[in-house]
């Protein structure tokens, strides 16, 4: 008896749509709720469309920042399927991208 990790090859697996955006248990994750992170991350965006103080400014634009990276962690860590995780990778270095190159 062989378990299907074994009955196909890493390539096959790698190449499949299947494999990048199902769950272990084979649910199809591309989208949760609720997903609190992002919540405030599109709040935060919301509020930057209007015309604010330049302190209130650098608060929301620092809250949708914080947000978006503790999103990001979460789904390097916790992501449901390879997709939410290298989604998660790439938010992830983006934002300390942008935080280190202002």
């Amino acid at each position: 008896m062989t378990s299907s990790a074994t009955s196909h090859p890493v390539s096959a697996r790698l190449t499949s749509a299947s494999w990048w955006f199902r769950s272990p248990d084979g649910r199809l994750v591309l989208w949760q709720l609720p997903n609190p992170a992002l919540c405030v991350w599109l709040v935060a965006v919301v509020l930057g469309r209007f015309d604010l103080s330049a302190a209130r400014t650098t608060a929301v634009d620092g809250v949708g920042h914080g947000a978006l990276l503790v999103w990001a962690l979460d789904e390097v860590v916790r992501g449901a399927s390879p997709f939410r995780r290298l989604l998660g990778a790439v938010v992830l270095v983006a934002q300390l991208a942008s935080l280190v190159l202002g």
